[in-house]
């Protein structure tokens, strides 16, 4: 609403600017007027009568009588008001058109409506599926009109699954041809709509467009998601894991679908009697050290009270461990290191150094809150001993 606003009151201003720019810069030169045009003429045409004169084409008798003639019409013709336009007070005129245009504005603006009331009529319409379903109706009519277009056939395949109908997805894709061929998400997505048509069978067309999408991108996520589904089905559970463990290592480890993809592959595993994966061995590459409690922030300890040693990368925010336990008596030791590890992929053991924290939280929430006890951020090498941590300040 406030851009809008802006935008407004800018473009406003700029037809103010351009109606009410001759009242602020004058012409360089002004323009001529009747009366001066007349003179001239006259003076033109005394001087032509005079030279006329002169080389004795007429006589002093029809010189005095044209040269009178001539005089009394030039008194005439310079007699009258000159039609120069004579400006008003350009005061007036440039509050009466500041009005009128701001009026003007108002008047549209409250006739046509105002941004928020044009929102909330489109948020009275909401999209529904029946609406969606005209629009892919009416896309897929246009595209009988045009059968050479394979990207619109394309869309139009994906369209239809959004809507669940793979039948006419199938024949979609059937009709996108060859612009498929070239894009591995709809190789996948074209396997997955065959297979869903055909009781979840990968057999056949849906094994080589999978074959197909991963020689084009070996790390597209659905294909490979999609082949280890079909090895399974297959009973084929060491090239199930393969795929998903492919898959697995693309996602964030703390991810639902990081979870979901693990889960498969130990029922995999489990299914193939295939030995669970082996960890790999934690790292005790870290730091310690100990916390204690300023002396005047003793009172505000409490019973149930949770202290925080928070471990970061320098420069960054996510923490990349965090040792948490029950705030009693201090000075308190800590151990940070893998595994107390965040993230698999971001280890202790792995950094040159830390910035090492300490928070005491009555709730023990990872946001900081208002009334924390906290200590001053401190950066430690990786595999430092005995650091000091002084719990000092309270956050306002």
């Amino acid at each position: 609403m406030t851009s809008f606003l802006i935008s407004a009151l800018l473009l406003l201003l700029l037809v103010l600017f351009w109606l009410l720019h001759p009242l602020f810069f004058k012409p360089k030169e002004l323009a001529t007027s009747r009366r001066q045009m007349n003179a001239e003429i006259y003076r033109q045409e005394l001087e032509k009568l005079e030279a006329e004169r002169a080389s004795g084409a007429i006589d002093n008798e029809a010189y005095d009588q044209s040269h009178a003639e001539m005089r009394q019409r030039l008194f005439q013709d310079t007699d009258e008001p000159d039609d120069l336009s004579v400006m008003g007070s350009p005061k007036k005129t440039i509050i009466g058109i500041c009005i009128f245009v701001v009026l003007l504005s108002i008047g549209f603006y409250s006739l046509l409506g105002d941004a928020p009331r044009v929102a909330q009529k489109n948020a009275e319409k909401p999209m529904t599926k029946e609406s969606v379903e005209q629009m892919v109706a009416q896309f897929a009519q246009k595209l009988e009109q045009e059968p050479n277009n394979l990207q619109g056939w394309a869309m139009l395949a994906r369209s239809y699954r959004v809507l669940g109908r793979d039948v006419e997805a199938q024949k979609a894709y059937e009709r996108a041809g060859s612009y498929v061929d070239s894009d591995p998400q709809l190789l996948a997505d074209y396997a997955d709509v065959i297979a869903a048509n055909n009781n979840g069978s990968f057999a056949g067309k849906p094994n080589q467009l999978l074959k197909k999408a991963l020689t084009l991108d070996p790390n597209n996520l659905l294909a490979l998601w999609l082949t280890g589904t079909a090895a399974f089905n297959a009973q084929d559970y060491k090239a199930a894991i393969s795929s998903w463990e492919r898959l697995s290592k693309q996602l964030p480890a703390d991810s639902d679908e990081a979870r979901s993809i693990n889960l498969s592959i130990e029922e995999a595993r489990s299914k193939g009697g295939l030995a669970p994966a082996s960890k790999p061995a934690i790292s005790t590459k870290g730091v310690s050290g100990q916390v204690d409690l300023a002396s005047n922030l003793k009172s505000k300890l409490k019973s149930g009270d949770i202290l925080m040693v928070i471990a970061r990368k320098p420069g960054e925010r996510m923490p990349v461990a965090v040792f948490k336990t029950t705030a009693t008596s201090f000075p308190m030791s800590f151990v940070l290191n893998d595994s107390l590890a965040m993230s698999p992929s971001n280890l202790i053991s792995q950094l040159p150094e830390l910035s090492i924290e300490v928070r005491i939280s009555k709730t023990g929430m990872a946001a900081p809150q208002s009334g924390d006890l906290i200590s001053a951020p401190k950066t430690v090498r990786v595999g430092s001993n005995n650091i000091q941590l002084l719990v000092d300040t309270v956050r306002p």
